[in-house]
């Protein structure tokens, strides 16, 4: 029997990588685990329960004792639910893309999710994808991959994403959130985006997911 890997993709917001992350877990019967929408689910929770006040302030005695009562599952249709509840599509929106960033910065949000992550990893066949998912998730993963995109990319990408989704935005605010979420990710104290020694870079700026599948695969081949 073919022995099962741990795949860790990192990268920037809106480069693609959950994509190819689904996608390489669909080829590979592997399971698919979107770290990110793991994020999302907290700020969403934040929003929800006012633990965010108006000047953007995170009230965080509030939600450290709100902490033990989040129950975060994700489906095998990778649906994502917040206490049992779907929240699948209410996690992409602006709303929550605009305060996920400062959620993910904190250590106790961080510890919660990264040992839920890691149970979810124990036996391998997995992909995850995430910020700090070859650093301080599964630094031992056997293949890391590290995604980018040019910002203009990213930011039509996404915009498309939104607008497909009836999402009333525009290129310019798409565009500030993206490299606003680049400069938390990468400059916070508390596992901070950045590329582990031993990944390999992807640059998705010219490749379609055909491509970038195809250039995973061949990596994943090479190690089985």
């Amino acid at each position: 029997m073919q022995k099962k890997i741990t795949i860790a993709i990192d990268g920037f917001a809106a480069c693609g990588k959950s994509t190819l992350a689904k996608s390489l877990a669909q080829e590979l019967h592997y399971t698919f685990i979107d770290s990110g929408a793991m994020y999302r689910a907290i700020a969403f929770y934040c929003l929800e329960n006012h633990l965010i006040d108006h000047s953007g302030e995170i009230q965080l005695d509030h939600l450290e004792k709100h902490l033990d009562n989040i129950q975060i599952e994700m489906s095998p249709e990778q649906k994502i639910y917040l206490n049992k509840q779907d929240i699948t599509d209410a996690i992409r929106t602006p709303r929550v893309a605009n305060v996920v960033s400062q959620v993910a910065s904190i250590k106790t949000v961080r510890s919660k999710l990264v040992e839920i992550q890691r149970q979810m990893g124990a036996n391998g066949g997995i992909v995850m994808d995430g910020r700090d998912i070859g650093t301080v998730v599964f630094p031992n993963a056997e293949l890391k991959i590290f995604v980018t995109a040019s910002a203009e990319v990213r930011t039509q990408r996404r915009l498309a994403e939104l607008m497909a989704k009836g999402e009333r935005t525009d290129t310019r605010s798409v565009q500030q959130n993206l490299l606003q979420r680049d400069h938390l990710d990468s400059t916070r104290k508390e596992s901070p985006l950045a590329q582990a020694s031993d990944a390999i870079v992807l640059d998705t700026s010219n490749l379609n997911r055909e491509e970038q599948l195809a250039w995973a695969l061949e990596k994943v081949q090479r190690l089985l």
